[in-house]
Parts: structure tokens; C-alpha cells; sequence
């Protein structure tokens, strides 16, 4: 088996409620070919795999929609992604901030010159059988960044070269087509053992330029590492399109939280809170105003939370809600309060906690 790898660039109304998104996990039958997302121009060819081929795992049933409930075909993960008007700071009871890694995991190649969607890749291995509703929205969250890798029938670097249509690798479940993508290296070789089919080869695509492929055409949905249970998911169509629909084009508060951090990590977030969509999460006690919620460090320092996307806030696990809000919005909600201390950004990891000196040009926005 050849691969190929691209190597990406890191670069509502108020009122409306959205519906729920859902979320299922099947294991896909072998896949079928069908056409390809647009392909991408810088391929590096690595070499094959000979490993051979382990036991194939039963599938499981559809993912429960609650960690109780037992899982029946009619049953997926459903979370409700709803959106409240920015009603200001209030009383929602302030959090221990919750103890995942700030950082993102080191960048991995289990194929050399394959490099992993590491984010993507640890979501599916902390997934159970069957998974449970939070641990598929984490699963979802995380695809908010990088790229994912796709099976192309064929060699995919001759089939450019001839200027020709690149036949994708795709799972049949009934009358239904889904997209087939992995999110590292070792995914793939488990793929190919699993299917024996050592004439196909592989390419990285964006994220986002896989869904939006996916939407564009017949398919129901995106199986992610269907031959490496427990570690693998079905996304369902209707999920993946209210994941855009709320979307920052550029990903960019993702995109940052997932790289290295350097001495400018900070200040380029900073300058993006005052550009990109941003999220609090709303909620409180019942007989309270309700009010957005904060997270506390260690040393009782106050920290507003903040969140990239909706799903950012409904992956918390909370009865929150998550309302829209501007970045001047969110510099005059720090100027109302001068006991908060910052902002905390995806509390649920990667994350970033931003002072009010880190802040300052933000902050102007409230003069």
C-alpha cells in the first residue's frame, strides 16, 4: 500500500434554539470506492506494510444516549447544542478548572512521514464499547482542527499525474454510504489488514474540506477508523451539519490551541477573541438570574469561560447553554468585573488561561 500525505497549513441568531445533534458508532462493512474530495498538490509517498492481518472485532450497537441506557439501533447520542441571548455576567456557580492537559499531545508519525491527527486519534482511543454520548461529542470537537486521512482505490499519485478522478474508499451500511477517514497512520494499516485490499493508497485532506465534501454529495455521514475498535466512530450527517453551521472558517482558536505554544501563543489568541465567534456558557441554580459561567485556579483567581464552537460548551457535560457573544461583548463583560482575573479558552482541553495584561487589546474595546 502506498502513502501519501498532505501536510496542512495551521492556519446565529441570539434567540434561536438549534436542534440536537447526533452521534452514532457502528463498524462499518469493507469499504466500496466512490469519488474523491478535491486532492491535495503536496503528496510524500512512504513505504507499505506487511504486518499481517488481526481478528476483526463484532460490531457493536448504536452509541446510548446515556452512560445508563443500553444501546439499541434506535439509540444514539443526542446532546443538546442550544443557544441563549448574551445575558451578561450573573450568578452560575464558578468551577474548579477541570484537570486536563492545557496543551495538545506532541506530534506523532506511526507511519513515518504520516503525521497524526493526535487530538482526533487519543478522543477515539478513550472511547468505550459502546461509547456514550459525551465521549462522541469529545470525538467531535476535536475534528475542529487539522486534517484526516483518506483511502483512495488505486495509486493516487499516478491517478493524479493522468489528471483523473480519484475513487475514494467509502463503507455501505444498508442503503446508506458514509465516508471512510482515519485519523493516524497506525488507523490506516489497520484498515488495509483488516480488508486486505494493498491496492489502495492514502492522502491527507483538511478537516473541513472533508465535511464540506461529504455535504456536498450522498453520503450520510464520516466512519472514523472503522477497523480499530473500540477506537472508532460514525458521525452522523445531520451532527457534521450543525457542527458547521456555527463555524469560524479558519478554525482559528483551534488551530492555535493544538500547536506547540511559543512565547507568541498568547498574544495571537488575544488578537483573535476580538475577530472570531466566541461562546459562553449560560446556566445557573434554579430560583437564580442565570448567568455565564467561570472557572477558578488553584489560587481563587476568577476566570471567565470562554468557547470556540457550541459543541465546545455541551462536551462540558453541564446543563449549560452556549450564547453567542462578540469579542467587544466579551471586553465589556471583563471591564463589569474587575474580580475576574482573565479568560479561560476550551476549558476542556487544549486550553489557554489569558490575564488581563494579555487582554489588552481587547480590553479598547470596551473604551
Amino acid at each position: 500500500m502506498a502513502l501519501f500525505s498532505r501536510r496542512p497549513k495551521g492556519a446565529p441568531d441570539p434567540s434561536a434554539s438549534q436542534p440536537a445533534p447526533e452521534a452514532d458508532e457502528v463498524a462499518p462493512p469493507a469499504p466500496e470506492a466512490d469519488e474523491v474530495v478535491p486532492p491535495a498538490t503536496d503528496v510524500v509517498e512512504v513505504g507499505a506494510t506487511d504486518a499481517p492481518a488481526p481478528e476483526v472485532d463484532p460490531a457493536p450497537g448504536d452509541a446510548e444516549r446515556t452512560p445508563e441506557a443500553a444501546a439499541t439501533p434506535e439509540a444514539a447520542a443526542s446532546v443538546d447544542i442550544s443557544v441563549s441571548s448574551f445575558r451578561g455576567l450573573g450568578s452560575a456557580a464558578p468551577g474548579v478548572h477541570p484537570p486536563v492537559p492545557a496543551e495538545a499531545p506532541a506530534e506523532t508519525e506511526t507511519i513515518p512521514g504520516l503525521r497524526d491527527n493526535v487530538l482526533v486519534r487519543d478522543a477515539l482511543a478513550a472511547l468505550s464499547e459502546p461509547p456514550t454520548s459525551q465521549q462522541l461529542l469529545n470525538v467531535t470537537r476535536q475534528l475542529l482542527q487539522g486534517h484526516l486521512f483518506l483511502r483512495v482505490k488505486g495509486d493516487a499519485r499516478a491517478l493524479l499525474a493522468a489528471g483523473e478522478e480519484l475513487p475514494l474508499a467509502v463503507a455501505g451500511i444498508g442503503d446508506q454510504t458514509f465516508i471512510l477517514a482515519y485519523s493516524s497512520g497506525s488507523a490506516l494499516q489497520a484498515s488495509v489488514r483488516a480488508d486486505g485490499d494493498t491496492e489502495t493508497s492514502a492522502m491527507g485532506q483538511p478537516v473541513l474540506a472533508v465535511i464540506r465534501h461529504l455535504l456536498a454529495g450522498p453520503y450520510q455521514g464520516l466512519v472514523l477508523d472503522q477497523s480499530s475498535a473500540p477506537a472508532r466512530a460514525v458521525l452522523s450527517r445531520e451532527l457534521l451539519e450543525r457542527l458547521i453551521a456555527e463555524i469560524d472558517e479558519s478554525l482559528t482558536l483551534k488551530t492555535l490551541l493544538a500547536e506547540e505554544r511559543t512565547p507568541q501563543t498568547a498574544a495571537a489568541v488575544a488578537e483573535a477573541l476580538a475577530r472570531v465567534p466566541l461562546w459562553v456558557a449560560v446556566g445557573g441554580v434554579p430560583g437564580e438570574l442565570p448567568g455565564i459561567a467561570e472557572g477558578r485556579s488553584e489560587d481563587g483567581s476568577r476566570f471567565l469561560e470562554v468557547y470556540s464552537h457550541p459543541i465546545e460548551v455541551a462536551a462540558m457535560g453541564r446543563s449549560d447553554q452556549a450564547a453567542p457573544l462578540s469579542g467587544a461583548q466579551l471586553a465589556g463583560a471583563l471591564r463589569s468585573d474587575e474580580g475576574l482575573t482573565g479568560v479561560v479558552i476550551n476549558p476542556q482541553g487544549p486550553w489557554i488561561r489569558l490575564s488581563r495584561s494579555d487582554l489588552a487589546p481587547l480590553l479598547a474595546l470596551a473604551n
